[in-house]
């Protein structure tokens, strides 16, 4: 933050005290009441309401109140939501001084449809009695601190804020029931909200949750907007009413500014360069499929691939600079083919695990533009990002804003994404049958391919009869396999020598059915609860602290542990007899654990049968060439973009060598992988 700005808020904001909320001034839906005409005792200072949103789709309602309570302040929020289906409700009361010091906070219900909440924290003096779940503890409180437990409520994170401002307005804060949060002042920008113009700050809060959230205040320091992600990790935003109509203006300037902060963060990493990059001595994979090349050369000018091949016939280039990678191996970047890039910190992740190409399937459109956008021009930091635009139809699990319910709707919307230069669509769970087709036929007519899920009440022959090129998810494969004729009660398992499985897999082999598997996900989703998820990721002891918790509490229990494991097991023998038959298959992980599981992903292929070579390839040249890209990347070669990584150790030897990358290379800027990965709070 600039050190003007900062005084002029540390000036404005020293007494946040009654005389301060009285000046709170509500924008459009927000109110705020003079305490001084209230009776003695508990006077409502301020209300407002918050519409709530995943996705940019609005699911519910957060509405709070602060009032006034002896010489107390008191923060009260309802929240409420529902995602899919599922209901999510959450309380929240914050007790605090008037200068907004926390005296009492409690928080209970869910944040998400698959977590839950029940947080107390009772201060007295410097110590702070916590009680999480049944778990109870103590804790110093420090100076400056703050009671906090995730993205939501909104109301508590604006109150944090303005405590943040009061007292002194830089650097971060302690945060309990424990964590540390920063907060930077961005800017301030021109809104459009129902059609008039309003000037907001703009904010960026770390901490809370996992990577940067965006938050934008009105001159009476109230909270206009929040966008951040949910504990399911998607896109979350929250807009005071009467501010909706701004949200997709909030969510591009979030992206925006979360790639320019990464921007800053790349000129550190990976200064300008001037002259050619020679990486020497190398065993060079070059993912063709030919044999190694010992002692290698690759020349590398701007984003080209200039030369590669023995020393002995590559001419390093006078004034080069030179990178000794004399034991290690050069591979071609890899690719992740099922992404939901949703947020910033992801680019940098990618990278480090050596992700140079990223195919995003489903996302904010906004949003995911911005980035790609971001980006292309080298205002950003990440892989190359190619993008599938999702699409879903009316039902109560849909999902996005972007629906097509009629064929004109599913013409419409294939336009607008092709326009915005995506390379394929999306297919989401509640699309129709017969808009699926009129999807695929105008995306065909216009040259793009069509992935995704397979729609309720289809299977997944049905999805590639009516036009999909390519399915995301194993567990669509199998229902196609299963013989027709079951006894009731008796769980259906695949015989893979069976006529079902046979034509099944004939039929995806002839229609060049391309699959993302995402095994590794599903690897995570189906395992023992007992066991640790270390105990087949140990990427998972590397994550942020924000993460790991929601990353470790996975799995199915111990009653259903035999049976899921079968599923799983019988999904490795598909995938198995798949590759066999020569459907293409590439890596995508769906996010799962950040970056490792890309590692996982290839792992898991040579575990079912894949060759090292095979298992590279699937992450290389294969999707290359299934996003008809094999002649500018995928391998490295001379003339293609120049997008390698160079491992410690050779993956041909032992497939998780994979997870030995030392530096990445991507359109011919070079990264130390170790500097990234701390970047994002991960440990190397």
């Amino acid at each position: 933050m600039k050190s003007s700005r900062l005084g002029r808020f540390a000036a404005a904001l020293l007494s946040v005290a009654l005389t301060s909320l009285i000046a709170l001034a509500g924008a459009t839906s927000g109110t705020v009441r003079n305490h001084n005409s209230e009776p003695q005792g508990q006077a409502v200072l301020e209300t407002g309401k918050f519409r709530l949103h995943k996705f940019e789709q609005p699911i519910g309602e957060e509405v709070y109140e602060v009032s006034r309570d002896g010489d107390s302040l008191v923060t009260h929020s309802s929240f409420a939501f529902t995602d899919r289906g599922t209901r999510v409700p959450l309380e929240a009361t914050l007790r605090t001084r008037q200068d907004l010091s926390p005296e009492r906070f409690e928080i209970k219900g869910q944040t998400s449809r698959l977590s839950q909440i029940d947080t107390t924290i009772e201060i007295t003096g410097r110590k702070a009695s916590i009680r999480e779940q049944n778990k109870n503890r103590e804790a110093e409180t420090g100076d400056r601190f703050f009671t906090i437990a995730g993205y939501a409520p909104a109301a508590i994170q604006m109150q944090m804020v303005r405590y943040w401002q009061s007292h002194g307005g830089s650097g971060s804060l302690s945060t309990l029931p424990g964590g540390q949060v920063g907060i930077e002042f961005r800017g301030r920008d021109k809104i459009q909200a129902e059609g008039k113009p309003v000037e907001l700050d703009r904010y960026i809060v770390t901490g809370v949750i996992w990577g940067r959230e965006s938050l934008w205040f009105d001159s009476n320091k109230q909270l206009i907007a929040e966008v951040a992600l949910d504990a399911e990790f998607d896109h979350f935003e929250a807009i005071r009413e009467g501010y909706e109509s701004a949200l997709s203006s909030f969510v591009s300037k979030a992206a925006e500014d979360g790639m320019a902060v990464l921007a800053e963060m790349a000129r550190r990493i990976s200064p300008a360069r001037k002259g050619a990059l020679a990486i020497v001595g190398a065993t060079l994979v070059d993912g063709t499929g030919r044999p190694p090349i010992n002692d290698s050369v690759i020349v590398i000018e701007n984003d080209r691939i200039i030369s590669a091949g023995p020393r002995k016939s590559v001419k390093v280039p006078a004034g080069a600079r030179v990178i000794d990678a004399k034991g290690k191996t050069v591979l071609p970047g890899l690719w992740e083919m099922h992404a939901h890039f949703e947020q910033v910190e992801w680019g940098p992740i990618y990278l480090a695990a050596g992700v140079t190409t990223c195919r995003d399937v489903g996302n904010e459109f906004e949003f995911i533009t911005s980035v790609r956008d971001a980006i292309q021009a080298g205002r950003g930091l990440g892989p190359r990002m190619l993008l599938a635009g999702i699409v879903d139809g009316d039902g109560p699990s849909a999902l996005g804003v972007i629906r097509a319910n009629t064929p004109e709707q599913a013409r419409e919307v294939v336009n607008r994404y092709k326009k915005a230069g995506f390379a394929q669509i999306k297919i989401y769970s509640s699309v129709k049958p017969e808009i699926l087709r009129a999807i695929c036929e105008e995306a065909h007519r216009l040259g793009m391919t069509v992935t995704g899920h397979i729609p309720q009440g289809m299977n997944a022959i049905q999805g590639v009869e009516a036009g999909m090129d390519q399915i995301n998810h194993i567990q669509y494969i199998p229902p196609v396999m299963l013989p027709k004729e079951r006894k009731p009660g008796v769980p259906a398992t695949v015989d893979l020598e069976s006529t079902e499985a046979k034509q099944s897999i004939a039929f995806f082999k002839e229609h060049g059915t391309v699959l993302d598997p995402t095994m590794a996900l599903m690897e995570i989703l189906t395992h023992s609860s007992a066991d640790p998820v270390s105990s087949f990721e140990p990427g998972i002891q590397k994550v942020a602290p924000e993460l790991s918790t929601q990353l470790q509490n996975t799995g199915v229990p111990a009653g259903a542990a035999a049976r899921a494991k079968a599923t799983f097991d019988q999904w490795m023998n598909v995938l198995a007899a798949l590759h066999k038959a020569g459907v293409p298959i590439i890596t995508g992980t769906d996010q799962a654990v950040p970056g490792h599981s890309l590692h996982r992903e290839i792992e898991l292929y040579v575990k079912a049968g894949f060759t090292p070579m095979e298992a590279i390839q699937a992450s290389t040249i294969v999707p290359a060439r299934v996003m008809k890209l094999d002649k500018e990347t995928g391998t490295v070669e001379a003339g293609k973009r120049a997008d390698l990584i160079i491992l410690d150790a050779n993956p041909l030897q032992s497939i998780s060598n994979i997870r030995t990358a030392r530096f990445v290379v991507a359109a011919g800027k070079l990264y130390n992988c170790a500097e990234l990965w701390k970047s994002v709070g991960f440990t190397p």
